[in-house]
């Protein structure tokens, strides 16, 4: 199978590229490069030994859209471009809303076209919001806080009426809960631009010596050791799910969601211990207040995908820190050092 990934040579696209390679697919990979590095592409190849089709396009652009697809047999597509920053979108929410919305429409409507039905969506459990219990399954009330949430939800919605109007459609949409790690080779890993958004590449930094300690956001949550617990996804793992879901698009009609991470939940203090046992020093942290928005507690049940997709998450927390140590260890300067 040739599959199609957006956004290919970010962080998820890299791994996801990976997995599908070894597994025997072809690979063609469109990323505009805003928020990612080429060279993330080279060290795939370098991994799996094969060859990765690559275009510079943005997936607004109609008409470069409809050129790769005429020069590529494309079977199915994995849609993982966007921009994915919340505190970004809070304060551009039309940007987010213009590029993450158009991307899909025009991803789809370029699909359409070409008689190619079958994706899978990069979507978040950002659209459960602040829920009511946990674990949380996929019929969970739906309620965003933030515009990077409201596009995830908007596109969940498109693809609900799509595949209603055309029962051709097979789609999966795929509720990530929190990514992390990097692949065991060391090769390829998260490399945020500027200050990372999210818990782990600043950990990692931190004990890269680039920055000066972790910020714990609050300590008197409702929680047992008082910070945030949330469900950390070895990256790999997530990567594998992605396969699964584009295994499984055949015996899936119109269009089904899944929960993607481990069902179980983690702490803020236990993550940066685990990276403290991943490197071997202590690493300096400040608490401070409670941000804006921020929930005690959320994590996944993620029954269905196992039930459905055969899939289940095999690594632990220990395990994508070591991983995400050699990598940032490795490549202290990301892809452009």
């Amino acid at each position: 199978m040739n599959v199609l990934l957006t956004g290919g040579a970010g962080y998820i696209g890299t791994h996801t590229a990976v997995e599908l390679l070894q597994a025997g697919h072809g690979v063609v990979v469109v990323d505009s490069l805003v928020n990612s590095h080429e060279e993330a592409l080279r060290r795939v190849e370098r991994i799996t030994g094969r060859e990765v089709a690559f275009h510079r396009v943005d997936c607004t652009d109609a008409e470069a859209m409809r050129g790769v697809f005429e020069r590529h047999d494309i079977d199915a597509v994995i849609h993982l471009a966007g921009f994915k920053a919340v505190g970004e979108s809070v304060e551009q929410p039309l940007r987010y809303y213009r590029n993450n919305l158009d991307a899909l429409l025009t991803l789809c409507e370029t699909m359409d076209a070409a008689g190619v039905r079958d994706l899978v969506l990069s979507s978040s459990a950002t659209v459960y919001g602040d829920p009511r219990r946990v674990p949380i399954v996929e019929d969970a009330e739906l309620s965003t806080t933030n515009p990077y949430g409201n596009t995830k939800l908007f596109a969940e919605r498109i693809l609900d009426d799509l595949a209603t109007a055309d029962p051709s459609w097979r789609i999966i949409s795929l509720r990530y809960f929190n990514p992390i790690g990097a692949h065991p080779s060391g090769l390829i890993g998260e490399d945020p631009q500027g200050v990372p958004n999210n818990l782990f590449p600043y950990i990692a930094q931190v004990a890269a010596g680039r920055r000066e300690r972790l910020s714990v956001y609050g300590d008197d949550y409702d929680t047992p050791d008082g910070t945030g617990v949330r469900d950390y996804l070895h990256v790999v793992d997530l990567a594998n799910g992605h396969l699964a879901a584009v295994d499984h698009l055949a015996d899936t009609p119109g269009h089904r969601v899944y929960n993607l991470g481990t069902g179980q939940g983690t702490s803020v203090m236990e993550g940066l211990h685990a990276f403290e046992r991943a490197t071997g020093s202590a690493l300096p942290y400040t608490v401070t207040g409670r941000r804006p928005g921020d929930i005690a507690v959320c994590y996944a049940d993620p029954t269905a995908a196992s039930r459905d997709l055969g899939w289940k998450a095999e690594l632990t927390v220990d395990d994508a820190c070591r991983d995400a140590w050699r990598w940032q260890s490795g490549n202290p300067g990301g892809f452009a050092g």
